[in-house]
């Protein structure tokens, strides 16, 4: 608000007083104006694929404790983007937070090789995920339960190794309210109106028995809700990594389960109503049911597996996603590195429909290069930049961007 110099604030004052309703001006003393408030920083949210997993349960902590190239590499990554706020996905979960711990302390504490000054996160977020937590069922229908290898990890609520393989965390400059954090592991798929139940199509029945199908688990590793007080306010983090729509046979189970994960968070944006008489199904771990108020703003973070038009997947999932009314239209972010890298693997591809500047990560000719990785922000927000790092090939930054097959995506927010 502009001041006013002491006689035409008096006046103002004097006015106030003979009318009713007055708004309260508090006047100081000053001779002159103040100087006008800075601007508020654009809030820089992220999310990157990491993969920080080991085959082993503790393995990625061991590696952290013996000092690790491809940790560096992305801690130097974070300390060159400089988010306020970073979704990690394939960062292995340990109940202690030890790797958590080591990964802060011990890489991005410490200036690292090709990255920026020490990075510290205060805060953060890591709850326990579904990915390797054996089911006790048969899930890929191979006739035995568990097993080792792949076998072990198909019949995990989502595919594992080990529990916490793959896993998720939070890192904040800003406080994080733990406290009302939702989360959505053990949420039935069946519970989901409409949900696309896979089906073998030689027989044209149902791939899971209705036994295996009531109990089996939507989410492949969680779907959280993770507030952040931040300098705009309350920022809902929705952070998840639906299963990748491949390793799978002809029933589709993991593109269809991919799908319904995604389709979670329409669903939790705007909930459809329930015929009469039927109970809620959007229930979080703790028994809360419903999904996020209107007027709420958050960003959607995550590798969600699923490309608007490449590659595998049922893409209208994530198109009714950035289509939702809820989300910014904004421009997508996007990288001249993702350019030259399809060039590299074999030229523009007649059958690759998207620009490859918005590609987030690169898997080899046979694939080519997909837009997985997203930050969708609300309404509600303005923005005033993106991008996803992946520097062009003679970048000095470019061999940091070989600790992964995803690049960081980010957006920097203003009210």
């Amino acid at each position: 608000m502009t001041r006013l110099r002491r006689p035409a604030a008096c006046l103002v004052l004097l006015a106030c007083v003979l009318a009713a309703g007055c708004v309260r001006v508090d006047v100081h003393d000053r001779p002159d104006p103040p100087s006008p408030m800075p601007e508020t920083a654009p809030l820089r949210v992220a999310t990157y694929n990491v993969s920080l997993y080991d085959e082993d349960a503790g393995g990625l902590v061991r590696r952290l404790e013996l000092g690790n190239a491809q940790a560096r590499r992305i801690a130097a990554v974070l300390q060159k983007v400089r988010p306020d706020i970073v979704l990690l996905n394939e960062f292995d979960y340990d109940a202690d937070g030890r790797a958590a711990d080591l990964f802060q302390r011990d890489y991005l504490e410490r200036p690292q090789p090709g990255g920026g000054d020490a990075l510290r996160y205060p805060y953060r977020y890591l709850a326990p995920v579904n990915t390797g937590v054996q089911s006790g069922l048969d899930l890929d229908n191979s006739g035995s339960i568990g097993g080792a290898g792949r076998d072990r990890g198909n019949d995990a609520w989502g595919y594992g190794l080990h529990p916490g393989q793959y896993g998720m965390l939070l890192l904040s400059r800003h406080p994080i309210d733990a406290a009302h954090a939702r989360t959505f592991q053990l949420l039935k798929w069946s519970a989901m109106p409409g949900a696309r139940r896979p089906v073998d199509p030689d027989t044209g029945q149902p791939f899971h028995g209705d036994e295996v199908w009531r109990q089996l688990r939507l989410s492949s590793k969680s779907h959280w809700d993770v507030p952040v007080d931040t300098p705009l306010g309350i920022v809902h983090m929705l952070a998840s990594h639906p299963t990748p729509p491949t390793f799978d046979g002809p029933e589709n189970r993991n593109g269809l389960r991919n799908h319904d994960e995604i389709r979670l968070w329409r669903e939790y944006l705007s909930p459809g109503p329930l015929p009469s008489g039927t109970p809620p199904w959007l229930c979080d771990d703790a028994g809360t049911c419903g999904g996020l108020a209107d007027g709420e703003r958050f960003v959607i973070l995550g590798d969600l597996n699923n490309d608007p038009l490449d590659g595998a997947g049922e893409h209208e999932a994530i198109i009714e996603l950035l289509e939702h009314p809820r989300v910014l239209r904004h421009a997508t972010p996007r990288s001249e590195g993702a350019v030259f890298a399809a060039a590299a693997d074999g030229g523009e591809n007649a059958a690759h429909r998207g620009s490859h500047a918005h590609d987030t990560g690169s898997f080899g000719p046979k694939i080519g290069n997909l837009r997985l990785d997203y930050a969708l922000p609300s309404v509600g927000f303005s923005l005033r930049g993106s991008g996803v790092f992946w520097p062009t090939p003679g970048d000095p930054d470019a061999e940091l961007t070989a600790a992964s097959d995803h690049h960081l995506v980010w957006v920097d927010l203003a009210p």
